[in-house]
């Protein structure tokens, strides 16, 4: 009985020894199920040890004025994610005009809400870039490491090493193949994707995760971004849809009653919600893509199909590897019964959501006050600059390829996995030639940035659009929108 029972101890000892030498000693104690998110944390320790990489985020939102107040306050809550996952502020880096938090328009000064019940998100946040340093040289700059490049703000850059992540998240109007700035010019595809097959060939990164609320906002990578750069991009919608507000007057949940603007974007709001709610140890991109997909889509008429990008075989990752993790979130581990659920009945499109601020506003103010009429002022230039623009392409259409198939020429759709543009020069020329005699496209103008690239695609020439834009409009508009004193949008 002895020698059986010394048996049994002999092989339960080679047994655990063997299981020892198979896999890390996490420590001397039994864990509970609910202690499995912090074994994690030690069996794969490069998704919560800075010794293997440090973590970077860049974080921007490219619009100003108070009508855009969602696209700062989507970055101030996605700063405050992070942060509570333990990034450090060195290795934030934050643009975003901050022209809202203390507008007169805004009903609590110096704070900013990103849903109607929600906690300030402006206290804390760092502000690297605001004002005319929000521009396109200093977030390419800043996403390089090349800090001679950058011009005002912090200074501050993704200084970045072979082993470390990187978190880009961006946020503003966009249009096929451009993203907006507050500043001039905008951020065209092509820039883009330059700068991140630069960082690649610097072999200052590991893996880099990209994500991009904007309107058009999958032609900033279809047919652009190639595998093997290890990037992972995911799109609030694909390369010829809009891109959808949330959290604004008249939806459900209301807003509170002194706000007259959206307080969110619904793809933005999706995956910053399901990041704060979750261990993000537990929780790979592809879960929170699919999450955020469902979300964006839910509604069959205000909707949009957010896509993905890149090198997809990255989705596997856990999302603390590039947002960390907060301590508070560790028993609540992503499972799908306690995923977020749709929190909007009718988001509002991001090209209408100025309309929706100006509307309320004046809907609200007092009969016969200064604040009625401004706010009639600033609709009806907003409505008579979209009014001119959508004539004006038009008609810049009829003139080159004739009245039966200019509408066709301009709003073909190239196949899926094409460019919007063969040429990214010509289209930057001929929006600069457009805008020239007919003023700014501005934010809603981003829409007709597909119909100037087919006019390149059809092989027109400079001369031959200066002409036609020339002839559409013989005398620049007055309105504010279609200023062109901070220069060309290309």
């Amino acid at each position: 009985m002895i020698r059986y029972t010394g048996s049994i101890l002999l092989g339960l000892l080679l047994f655990l020894t063997s299981f020892a030498n198979s896999r890390p000693i996490v420590d001397d104690l039994i864990r509970l199920p609910s202690d499995h998110s912090s074994t994690l944390a030690h069996v794969f320790p490069d998704v919560d040890d800075d010794s293997v990489g440090t973590r970077w985020a860049v974080l921007i939102a490219g619009s100003n004025g108070y009508w855009n107040y969602r696209h700062q306050s989507d970055v101030c809550h996605a700063y405050h994610v992070l942060k509570k996952g333990g990034l450090k502020d060195e290795n934030i880096i934050v643009f975003m005009y901050d022209d809202i938090a203390f507008d007169e328009e805004n009903p609590r000064p110096g704070v900013i809400i990103n849903s109607p019940h929600g906690h300030d998100v402006y206290a804390g946040v760092p502000k690297d870039y605001t004002g005319e340093d929000v521009t396109v040289n200093n977030f390419l700059a800043a996403i390089l490491g090349n800090k001679t490049a950058i011009t005002g703000g912090s200074g501050k850059v993704v200084n970045s090493g072979p082993n470390d992540h990187i978190f880009i998240f961006y946020t503003d109007h966009g249009g096929p193949g451009v993203l907006g700035m507050p500043t001039f010019p905008y951020l065209y595809a092509d820039e883009l994707i330059d700068t991140l097959k630069q960082k690649h060939a610097s072999g200052t990164y590991k893996s880099l995760v990209f994500y991009v609320e904007a309107c058009e906002s999958g032609s900033i990578f279809e047919g652009l971004l190639p595998e093997g750069l290890n990037i992972y991009a995911t799109t609030a919608s694909n390369a010829v849809e809009s891109s959808w507000g949330t959290y604004c007057p008249g939806e459900d949940p209301n807003v509170p009653g002194e706000y007259d603007t959206c307080l969110g974007d619904l793809y933005s709001v999706s995956w910053i919600e399901d990041s704060e709610k979750h261990n993000l140890r537990t929780e790979s991109l592809k879960q929170q893509y699919e999450l955020v997909k469902t979300r964006t889509s839910s509604n069959p008429f205000y909707s949009s199909h957010v896509m993905q990008y890149g090198d997809t075989e990255l989705k596997t990752d856990m999302l603390a590897l590039y947002m960390g993790t907060n301590p508070a979130n560790e028993n609540f581990t992503y499972v799908d019964d306690n995923s977020l659920r749709p929190s909007s009945s009718n988001p509002v499109n991001q090209r209408d959501a100025d309309l929706i601020h100006f509307w309320n506003k004046f809907r609200k103010a007092p009969e016969g006050s200064s604040r009625k009429k401004q706010a009639e002022k600033q609709f009806m230039e907003a409505m008579s600059h979209r009014v001119h623009l959508d004539n004006s392409i038009k008609l810049v259409g009829k003139l080159l390829f004739g009245i039966e198939k200019g509408l066709d020429v301009l709003e073909t759709v190239r196949p899926t996995g094409k460019p919007l543009v063969d040429d990214w020069n010509c289209l930057k020329t001929m929006v600069r030639t457009f805008e020239k005699h007919c003023g700014s496209l501005s934010q809603y103008g981003m829409k007709h940035i597909r119909s100037i690239a087919n006019i390149c695609n059809a092989g027109i020439t400079a001369n031959q659009v200066d002409e036609a834009s020339a002839q559409a409009c013989p005398s620049l508009p007055s309105g504010p929108w279609s200023s062109l004193h901070k220069g060309f949008s290309a």
